[in-house]
């Protein structure tokens, strides 16, 4: 069964950067939308980069010129690079294709942005 699985969430400082992956096992996804979302308490899930098969991207405007979504079609894997965290990033972040297939969401990885 194909499913996407995030991994790499962690406590950082303000200011500092993490990485994290989506792996897509059974590289079925490799040619379709993948984005990444992310949910804090409260919230809705909010979509905050996407890339299709062609690798061309878009970002919301609070990640736009911090984060960097990227894919690798041959490790099946993409990754969401993450410059000059702040503590509003603090969330849980999923991938999942754009738009989301419920069957995929998984159970995302936590990133803490604190002092």
């Amino acid at each position: 069964q194909a499913q996407l699985v995030e991994s790499g969430g962690d406590l950082v400082r303000p200011g500092g950067s993490l990485r994290l992956s989506c792996l897509n096992s059974g590289g079925i996804f490799r040619f379709l939308v993948v984005a990444w979302y992310r949910q804090t308490p409260g919230k809705e899930r909010e979509r905050i980069a996407t890339i299709n098969g062609a690798g061309m991207t878009d970002y919301a405007d609070s990640v736009k010129g911090r984060f960097t979504i990227s894919r690798d079609n041959v490790r099946s894997t993409v990754d969401l690079q993450m410059n000059s965290l702040r503590p509003e990033d603090t969330a849980v972040y999923y991938c999942n294709l754009n738009p989301p297939l419920p069957q995929y969401w998984g159970q995302g990885t936590q990133v803490i942005v604190s002092s």
